[in-house]
C-alpha cells in the first residue's frame, strides 16, 4: 500500500479483490425483480410441445390450396383438443393458440378466405407452414434460457413464469452498515446546544444510496471523536456487515481517529489511503477477515461523491451484477480547463436534447465540498481525468449521471 495513488488504480485494486456474495436465497417469482440470478435456467420441455396456431384461420393441408374450395367440418378453441382430422378436401376452423388438428400443416388466415355456407373459398394462398409454430418454436428442453449472472428484468420474469417457476434463486445483496462520526455533528432529532454543532446528513444520503441500489443496509448513527467509540462501532458493524461505510475521521487531523482504528486496532489490511481525486482525497479502503471498510471524507458533497466512486461498485461486485456507473459522453457549454493534477469530479447539470446529452453549470455553487444541493434537479458529474486536456466550449466530455445510478 501506498498513499497517493490515482483514481484509475484505486478502482483497479477494488476490483481485484474477492468481494463476492457467498451465499444465494431463493425468492418469489416477482420479488426477484432487480436481482441477479444464482444459476442458469434451463427449459425443461419444448416451447410449445406441439404445432400451434399463430393466428385465428383454418388449418388445412397445404396442396388443398389448389383447389380453392375446402369443406369446414369442426372448429378448434384454444385450449380444447379436436377430435377431428384434416384430410383431402376438408379444414378445421382454428383460433390463435390452438394445438394444430392432425394432419394439418398449415394455416391459411380468415383475411384469405371467403365463406359460404360450410365451404371456404380462398382468395389469397399462403406458403407451406404459414402461421404455425413449430415444436421447439420458442425454446427446446435443455437449452440455457437465462444464462447466470444476468438481473432479472421483465421479459425474465415473463420466461420464468412460461417454466412454472416460483422461486427464483438469486445472490444475496451485502448488508451495508453507515455511521458518521463527529463530536460536533448532530443526528436527526437531536437539540443543538452550541453554534460549533452541525447536522449529519452523510449517514442518511450514503444509506439512501446503498437502499437504491438493493443492499440491506445498517445505520449505526453518529460516533463521537474517541478512539474507544470509534472502536466498538467498527467492531460491531462489522460483526453484522459486509460493508461498512465511515464518513469522516481519515484525514491528518488531530482527532481524526477512524484512520488509527483501522490500521492498529482492527489491524486491517489497507488497500489504500489517499487517492489523487477532487472531492474526496483522504479517503480510505480496507478489508478484514473479507469484510470491506470504506472510510469516506467528513463533508457532504465529498462524502455522496465517494460513496457514489467506490461504495456502488462494490455492492455490484458482491452480488455479481453487470451493472456499471453510468457513464456517458455530453456536450459542454463553456470553456473548463484543468485546474490541478487530480482527477475532477464537478457538478453540473444536464439534460438531453438534439440527440445528445448537454451540460452547464447554471445555478451551481462554487466552494468546499459541503455543498450538497449542487446534486439537486438533474444533475451530473463532469469527469476531468487528471492528465487530460483543457476543456473547450463545444467539446465532447464525460460525465455521470446521478440520477440513473442503479
Amino acid at each position: 500500500m501506498r498513499n497517493f495513488i490515482n483514481y484509475d488504480e484505486s478502482l483497479r485494486i477494488l476490483d481485484s479483490i474477492n468481494f463476492k456474495a457467498k451465499t444465494k436465497e431463493k425468492l418469489f417469482l416477482m420479488n426477484a425483480i432487480g436481482r441477479v440470478l444464482a444459476q442458469d435456467i434451463i427449459a425443461d420441455h419444448n416451447s410449445p410441445e406441439f404445432p400451434t396456431s399463430g393466428m385465428d384461420g383454418y388449418a388445412i393441408k397445404f396442396d388443398n390450396q389448389k383447389n380453392k374450395t375446402i369443406k369446414i367440418i369442426d372448429k378448434n378453441p384454444a385450449g380444447t383438443v379436436v377430435e377431428s382430422k384434416v384430410e383431402e378436401g376438408v379444414c378445421i376452423k382454428t383460433f390463435t393458440g390452438s394445438l394444430m388438428p392432425q394432419g394439418s400443416d398449415t394455416l391459411i388466415p380468415i383475411e384469405n378466405v371467403e365463406v359460404k355456407n360450410d365451404t371456404i373459398i380462398i382468395t389469397k394462398e399462403v406458403p407451406f407452414g404459414f402461421a404455425t409454430r413449430s415444436v421447439g418454436e420458442n425454446y427446446k428442453k435443455d437449452e440455457i434460457l437465462i444464462k447466470e449472472g444476468t438481473i432479472v428484468g421483465f421479459a425474465e420474469i415473463g420466461v420464468l413464469a412460461s417454466l412454472n417457476i416460483t422461486q427464483v434463486p438469486v445472490y444475496c445483496m451485502p448488508t451495508v452498515a453507515i455511521a458518521s462520526t463527529g463530536s460536533e455533528i448532530l443526528d436527526l432529532g437531536e437539540i443543538q446546544t452550541n453554534d460549533a454543532q452541525i447536522r449529519s446528513s452523510n449517514h442518511l444520503t450514503i444509506e439512501a444510496l446503498a437502499k437504491k441500489a438493493g443492499a440491506n443496509t445498517l445505520q449505526m448513527g453518529i460516533v463521537k471523536d474517541d478512539i474507544d467509540s470509534i472502536t466498538q462501532l467498527l467492531e460491531t458493524a462489522l460483526e453484522k456487515s459486509d460493508i461498512v461505510v465511515t464518513t469522516g475521521g481519515v484525514s491528518v487531523g488531530d482527532y481524526d481517529f477512524v484512520q488509527d482504528v483501522i490500521k492498529d486496532k482492527l489491524k486491517a489490511e489497507v488497500l489504500f489511503h489517499g487517492v489523487t481525486i477532487k472531492p474526496g482525497m483522504h479517503l480510505l479502503a480496507a478489508i478484514t477477515n473479507g469484510k470491506l471498510i470504506i472510510a469516506l471524507p467528513g463533508f457532504a458533497y465529498s462524502s455522496t461523491v465517494c460513496a457514489i466512486l467506490y461504495l456502488l461498485p462494490m455492492i455490484y461486485k458482491y452480488e455479481r451484477a453487470n451493472k456499471q456507473l453510468p457513464i456517458v459522453k455530453a456536450r459542454i457549454n463553456q470553456d473548463f480547463p484543468l485546474k490541478m493534477k487530480k482527477t475532477i469530479f464537478t457538478a453540473c447539470n444536464v439534460k438531453y436534447e438534439d440527440n445528445e446529452y448537454k451540460i452547464d453549470f447554471e445555478g451551481k455553487k462554487q466552494g468546499t465540498s459541503a455543498i450538497l444541493t449542487n446534486m439537486l434537479e438533474s444533475p451530473a458529474l463532469l469527469i476531468q481525468k487528471e492528465h487530460s486536456e483543457n476543456i473547450k466550449s463545444g467539446d465532447l466530455v464525460d460525465i455521470l449521471l446521478l440520477n440513473e445510478l442503479k
